[in-house]
């Protein structure tokens, strides 16, 4: 069974920075490209980045290109997320994702919260 979970959220003042965590266990962590997206409140889902299983391609949204930076370690099965220079448009739910492919489906897991506030 897929599992995904994150941790390292919480409550961070404006320009502040978070590192997020994904533990992944249950599939064959390192030929699958990752990816982390957001739920702010009121809000959908938003993709704000991916990395394929050997880190060599990276993706960012927009919205956090400069600030954010995506990373794994592969020997561990660890999907990490840096986030700096945040405000409180940052504010959400952060999920790890597992991408489809090879027969099977995208997963989520169940959500770290990040809330930026003064």
């Amino acid at each position: 069974e897929v599992q995904l979970v994150e941790s390292g959220g919480g409550l961070v003042q404006p320009g502040g920075s978070l590192r997020l965590s994904c533990a992944a266990s249950g599939f064959t962590f390192s030929i699958y490209t990752m990816k982390w997206v957001r739920q702010a409140p009121g809000k959908g889902l938003e993709w704000i980045s991916s990395i394929n299983g050997g880190s060599s391609i990276t993706s960012y949204s927009d919205s956090v290109k400069g600030r954010f930076t995506i990373s794994r370690d592969n020997a561990k099965n660890m999907l990490y997320l840096q986030l700096n220079s945040l405000t409180t448009e940052d504010t959400a739910m952060y999920y790890c994702t597992k991408g489809a492919g090879y027969g099977t489906n995208e997963v989520r897991g169940q959500g770290t919260r990040v809330t930026v506030s003064s």
